[in-house]
């Protein structure tokens, strides 16, 4: 239950698009053109491979793949004034926890031909490409029973794999009106309807909040030099599309539903089954 004294700070008494932040803080959204997702190509690989694991395990094709894995993926980029593009793969690391009786050998046999060159598109890969498959040698004990838990501790993982920035709060476990999540995503949703509507091919959107006032205290926009309009321009446009109170953020995102157990992998951004995923038609 909430605070008696968040609650009347927060949401008592008012209407729902007056409703204050549910707690202070900075939050950040990211998009980039170097994938159609508009995320890092280095994110969207890494929970591709996870995904694909899970496809075989569950499909019977890997009948050793237990559910606990990690992936991490190194990717050489270029600058292209501002941008980045994507040249090759470098590096691949998967940890999947694995049945006691499969050997190394086969684990990592398996996972380069029927996991890897199933995802990675073959453009990606060369001679040069470094493969750490089953790095630790042995993982069969995995989830909950070999560690201590992720709520709150895999923020990179859920957001952009290290690009963009990061405000420092955790999504799982906090209800929509924690601006450390609806900010997010909505953060999120501005930079991905910049990027699509072509206004920059690269952006980073930072907003913050003080708990119990609605509107934001800032909004900064960062484009890196790829972008033909001013920050003041974009902040503008952003300024006359999009309502970043809490409360409207809550009805214009409709995070009433239930749709939170689909962030719980895979992270939260880059699929359209969410609706800060669905790029905004902007006015400008």
């Amino acid at each position: 239950q909430q605070s008696p004294d968040i609650a009347q700070g927060v949401y008592l008494d008012r209407k729902e698009e007056d409703v204050g932040a549910g707690d202070q803080g900075l939050m950040f959204g990211y998009a980039t053109d170097e994938t159609e997702e508009c995320m890092p190509l280095t994110i969207v690989l890494a929970h591709k491979l996870n995904a694909k694991m899970a496809e075989l395990r569950r499909d019977g094709t890997l009948p050793w793949v237990r559910p606990d894995s990690k992936t991490q993926v190194t990717v050489q980029y270029r600058q292209d004034r501002g941008a980045v593009v994507p040249l090759r793969v470098h590096t691949i690391v998967i940890s999947v926890q694995h049945d006691e009786g499969v050997s190394l050998e086969e684990m990592r046999q398996c996972l380069k031909e029927q996991v890897v060159k199933a995802v990675v598109p073959a453009g990606y890969l060369d001679d040069d490409t470094i493969y750490h498959l089953q790095p630790s040698g042995r993982f069969v004990i995995g989830g909950p029973q070999s560690d201590a838990g992720l709520t709150g501790r895999k923020i990179i993982v859920d957001t952009y794999g290290g690009w963009g920035a990061h405000g420092g709060g955790a999504f799982s476990g906090k209800d929509y009106t924690k601006v450390d999540r609806s900010a997010a995503y909505a953060a999120r949703w501005v930079a991905k309807s910049l990027v699509k509507a072509g206004l920059c091919r690269r952006v980073l959107v930072q907003v913050s909040y003080a708990i119990g006032v609605s509107h934001p205290l800032s909004v900064s926009i960062f484009h890196y030099g790829t972008s033909q309009k001013s920050e003041k321009e974009l902040l503008d446009i952003v300024g006359k599309n999009f309502d970043l109170r809490p409360g409207v953020i809550v009805r214009d995102l409709d995070l009433k539903k239930p749709i939170y157990q689909r962030t719980a992998s895979y992270g939260h951004f880059g699929r359209d089954v969410f609706s800060w995923e669905v790029p905004k038609k902007l006015k400008f």
